[in-house]
């Protein structure tokens, strides 16, 4: 068994905490050395052995230092990356990758010519709602396919703290680049590029700087027909999930529960890590020979973020392809900086 990959956070916030080191410390695949924390120190409450620098210059000269993550604000990532590839360090990168398709390029170019890997992190697909929807279509029970939804409802009419989000004078804001990632994204993984696509956006907020709705119409070919949206004042939420093909539909909600989980401290090598509870089933919806309408509860397939970590190591140390491709993230940023 090949060496595990020594890897270091650039920050410790919650995307740190949550979605990253909880997986670096519990892999045999990994072991999490170091992390940038500029003000509060607190990673060692969490791992006490851990390094904690004060600056990214330390964390890119520490030599046993493999792989870097990236999981600083969205501005950032473009210029972070850069350095990282140049310092001689694999990259597994948050999303959004990149503000244009240019910078994507230029980065993967990078990363070839210094002979390393650039990953970016599509956690989305390893959601528990997203596995249902792919097993279900795959299935062939929906017949071809009509119409797709997958959405992100949510209610938030204050102006975030994150100034990255929210200020127009910094690259990658809004909703387009914080939740149309993960919404593409899904799409991509199922349907490929699409053949066309249109975007609409909207900024309803008081006083918001930012686009804070989206809606994508991508088409593909045998008209398939999926939309995208995403929003910050849809106070009642509708299913994230509706497929509509010439055999049946599929709906289901949104209800993955591995933020939740990690962000109440589970790890993820617990046996209840990434199961949803009972209630939270998909609704398939058919016909039999005679006619009549079938409804069915589809159980929820076990959301799990560990499989991207696999994926990330196999890559680096075996050569794998990496699951989400550089073709996918350069359509998906063409998508949106459209």
């Amino acid at each position: 068994m090949s060496s595990p990959i020594v890897a270091g956070l650039m920050a410790f916030g919650m995307s740190g905490r949550v979605f990253h080191a909880p997986f670096l410390s519990t892999s045999e695949n990994f072991r999490l050395k170091a992390v940038v924390e500029r003000n509060q120190k607190k990673a060692h409450e969490y791992y006490p052995e851990i390094i904690s620098y004060d600056a990214i210059d330390e964390l890119l000269n520490d030599d046993e230092i493999e792989l870097i993550v990236i999981n600083t604000p969205n501005y950032t990532h473009y210029d972070l990356a850069k350095q990282a590839l140049n310092a001689g360090k694999h990259v597994l990168l948050e999303k959004p990758a990149a503000a244009t398709t240019a910078e994507v390029k230029e980065l993967f170019d990078l990363a070839r010519s210094v002979n390393k890997h650039l990953l970016v992190y599509q956690n989305r697909r390893w959601d528990s709602g997203f596995l249902s929807v792919k097993e279900v279509i795959e299935s062939g029970r929906l017949g071809n396919l009509v119409e797709v939804h997958f959405r992100f409802d949510r209610y938030r009419p204050a102006i975030g703290p994150k100034t990255f989000k929210e200020s127009k004078d910094m690259a990658a804001n809004g909703i387009s680049y914080d939740l149309g990632p993960h919404l593409i994204d899904n799409a991509i993984a199922l349907f490929g590029r699409p053949v066309g696509w249109h975007k609409t956006t909207g900024s309803y907020r008081e006083g918001s700087q930012v686009d804070d709705y989206i809606n994508l119409h991508l088409k593909y070919p045998n008209q398939v027909n999926v939309y995208l949206t995403a929003g910050l004042l849809i106070a009642e939420h509708l299913p994230a999930f509706v497929v509509h093909g010439t055999l049946g539909s599929f709906v289901k909600t949104r209800t993955d529960v591995q933020e939740d989980q990690l962000n109440t401290g589970m790890m993820p090598v617990d046996a209840a890590y990434g199961v949803e509870p009972e209630g939270s089933e998909g609704k398939l919806v058919t016909f039999d020979e005679n006619g009549e309408k079938v409804a069915e509860w589809v159980p929820s397939k076990k959301g799990d973020y560990k499989n991207l970590f696999k994926a990330v190591y196999h890559t680096i140390r075996e050569g794998a392809l990496f699951p989400v491709t550089e073709e996918h993230i350069a359509w998906q940023i063409e998508i949106l900086e459209a």
